[in-house]
């Protein structure tokens, strides 16, 4: 199911704002379109608490003609300092709720159609989680991962925050959002490209450049590693990784647009919280491999 608007402007996007830094919250604050009809893209970890969630994107959406935002694992974490307790699926219901009541458009809202410059091209959000299939080296399975991870002493703060209730575990709740999603995106009608919007990428190969590789456990899944061929995506759009940049595979343009933590932004040439711009492509990257 899609939604068509029309409109002349650009389709933006950036994700991992992580507004519990002051530094960052001040980010959002100056974010504004180029125009009316300006979209942004915003792909997971917002911040840890609801009431902060709210803000940003409330913001976000006063501005931007459409917000479609598509949760990262911090959004789902119960941390202590929130008062909303909800765990597991309720709290991303939650969140879901709140963000129509905000007119941000969610994964479980149709996919909207950018009919702008670029365009046209259907837009789809996508919530999967991660399954643990992206193992440290040596390690066969999601066990041996975690015992290694542990040896590090790299381990994801989603074992201790992210509750998968009412599924088993975190990858069954993967397992579970992965088939819903694939149902959907088949049911696509031929003829236009995607762009897909998720918290993680959808193949492995963004994190071959991770400090820490044992992290990549917590990265996605080798579930959608064909996703890229199969539903005709023009960009595929993510962040977790804190590593912004556009890499290639196979002919499909992966966009990493993360602002990431203060510590790691502040490294960085050029000013922070820039959007990147996925419609109309930038100039060089239509035939960029």
């Amino acid at each position: 199911m899609t939604a068509t608007v029309g409109g002349p402007g650009q389709l933006w996007a950036i994700s991992d704002l992580h507004i519990g830094y002051e530094e960052n919250r001040a980010l959002v604050e100056k974010m504004r379109p180029e125009s009316d009809d300006d979209w942004l893209l915003v792909a997971g970890d917002v911040a840890e608490t609801v009431a902060d969630v709210r803000w940003a994107l409330g913001t976000l959406a006063d501005r931007f003609r459409r917000v479609i935002w598509t949760p990262g694992n911090h959004e789902l974490w119960t941390h202590p300092k929130d008062s909303v307790t909800l765990r597991g699926a309720a709290r991303y219901e939650h969140l879901v709720e709140m963000c129509r009541e905000l007119g941000v458009t969610t994964p479980e809202d149709p996919y909207p159609v950018w009919d702008g410059a670029g365009g046209p091209a259907v837009v789809a959000p996508l919530f999967l989680l991660y399954d643990y299939s992206f193992l440290p080296a040596g390690c066969a399975t999601k066990d041996e991962g975690l015992a290694y991870a542990h040896g590090t002493g790299v381990v994801c703060n989603d074992e201790y925050l992210l509750h998968p209730d009412p599924y088993p575990s975190r990858e069954a709740w993967c397992r579970a959002r992965v088939a819903e999603t694939e149902r959907r995106l088949a049911a696509l009608p031929d003829g236009l490209p995607t762009i897909l919007v998720n918290h993680y990428p959808l193949d492995r190969h963004p994190t071959e450049v991770l400090w820490y590789p044992e992290f990549a456990m917590w990265c996605g899944t080798r579930l959608t590693a064909d996703w890229h061929r199969r539903f005709r995506v023009a960009t595929m759009v993510y962040g977790h990784l804190h590593i912004p940049r556009t890499t290639w595979h196979e002919g499909v343009r992966f966009e990493e647009v993360s602002v990431g933590y203060p510590r790691e932004w502040r490294k960085r040439t050029g000013p922070p919280g820039r959007l990147r711009r996925i419609l109309p492509s930038p100039p060089g990257e239509e035939t960029a491999r």
